[in-house]
């Protein structure tokens, strides 16, 4: 006998008929002999229409009462889908985040989780029963409900899996495993049999969408099996561990691309010490985020720099400098949008120069021009224009040698076993 974790993505679990799909596809789990945890997301598109609803009632509500609202999400996934594993027969019990011990830090909308205490999962699972847990969510020390934010399922599942000492954590999705590329956009992408802990955090945390960054980090810092497989088909997953067999001349194992990027170029700055640690400092406490930064040369002591931030905090982004100009002045600062991050990724890399210019090459050979670039010893990030990132993922991918004659599978209304 072995415990698995099994999450489902709302995709999963957009309708009943996918919902009861799923609860077979559960069940069959237990038939194995196994114990089962399931951490569920919130059907379909539930959350972007709750969002879209309160919208419409007050354009700039408060961070904690949205996620007093988002939650109710997952907790109509869990109870459905427990009511489904009933009707077929076996013994089920559905959680909230909260009920299965999920503690977090008092951060609404982007929570982190200071402490787990899973006694009642335990306990409902030593009673035989099949436990389904709500994911992206959890309370705080003085009793307020927080959201992870957008993936914080993924979160959940590892986290609990770590916690539990499940002997294996699943992650169910619209794809059969982790491709070298969105398969959406390349038909031909390469699935991976397996992937390192490394790889795949820099793959998530550059834009790729099968795996959310902090349930990665999670995963290797517990040391956590974690398949990544379809909910759709019987296909064998990919496998995130600590070291994964490198692919035979594969130098590239993936290639991301983020849509939700902004970059703001400040000029005619002072250059004197400590101009950027100011800077920095203020959007730091702000919690923005500062991705890429570049700066140009020195001109009559004046410099000017540049640097990306999610596209979501641009706006907050240009507020925090415009409100430091009396301390910190400059001349202007304007900023981007219609961009993308193009990525590539891969653990060897580190000992194949010329990586980055044939990246270079490829991505020139689609007429894109290259605004920012940033690299460490396993990925190179690219900005570039939006309008042609398909063409350039496509471009890349090629160039890399990483594509294959199957076509991949995404999403569908049968199960192929």
């Amino acid at each position: 006998m072995a415990l698995y974790v099994m999450k489902f993505g709302g995709s999963s679990v957009g309708d009943v008929e996918r919902m009861q799909r799923v609860a077979k596809r559960i069940i069959e789990k237990q038939d194995e002999g196994h114990q089962c945890v399931v951490v569920v997301s919130a059907m379909g598109d539930t959350t972007d229409d709750l969002i879209d609803q309160a919208l419409m009632l007050n354009p700039n509500p408060s961070a904690r009462e949205m996620d007093m609202l988002m939650t109710t999400g997952e907790q109509i996934s869990v109870a459905m889908l427990s009511i489904a594993i009933q009707y077929q027969g076996r013994e089920s019990v559905s959680f909230t985040g909260w009920q299965a011990g999920f503690e977090t830090e008092a951060e609404h909308g982007r929570a982190r989780i200071r402490n787990i205490r899973p006694e009642r999962v335990l306990k409902a699972l030593g009673a035989g029963q099949i436990v389904v847990v709500a994911g992206f969510q959890g309370i705080t020390a003085d009793g307020e409900i927080t959201t992870f934010g957008r993936g914080g399922s993924d979160t959940t599942a590892v986290a609990l899996a770590a916690a539990i000492n499940a002997d294996v954590c699943e992650i169910y999705t619209d794809v059969d495993g982790i491709y070298s590329t969105d398969p959406r956009i390349v038909k031909c992408a390469r699935k991976l049999k397996e992937i390192s802990y490394d790889e795949m955090l820099e793959l998530a945390n550059l834009g790729a969408a099968v795996l959310h960054p902090r349930a990665v980090e999670y995963a290797k810092h517990n040391n956590v099996r974690l398949v990544v497989r379809s909910s759709f088909t019987y296909n064998e997953g990919t496998l995130v561990k600590e070291e994964a067999t490198m692919e035979q001349g594969a130098v590239v194992s993936g290639i991301a691309y983020d849509k939700n990027v902004a970059r703001i170029t400040i000029r005619g700055v002072n250059d004197i010490p400590g101009v950027l640690a100011k800077m920095f400092s203020e959007l730091a406490t702000a919690k923005i985020d500062v991705d890429i930064i570049v700066q140009s040369g020195v001109m009559d002591g004046k410099a000017d720099f540049s640097f990306t931030v999610n596209l979501e905090e641009r706006e907050r982004a240009l507020q925090v400098i415009a409100a430091i100009r009396g301390e910190l002045p400059y001349e202007e600062v304007t900023s981007e949008t219609d961009l993308v991050k193009v990525s590539i990724v891969g653990a060897g890399m580190v000992s194949h120069p010329g990586v980055a210019a044939q990246m270079f090459e490829a991505i020139s050979s689609q007429s894109v021009s290259i605004k920012m670039v940033s690299t460490s010893e396993i990925k190179v990030s690219c900005v570039i224009e939006a309008g042609r990132l398909n063409d350039v993922v496509t471009a890349l991918h090629t160039a890399y040698g990483l594509d294959t004659e199957e076509q991949a599978f995404v999403g569908g209304p049968q199960d192929r076993r």
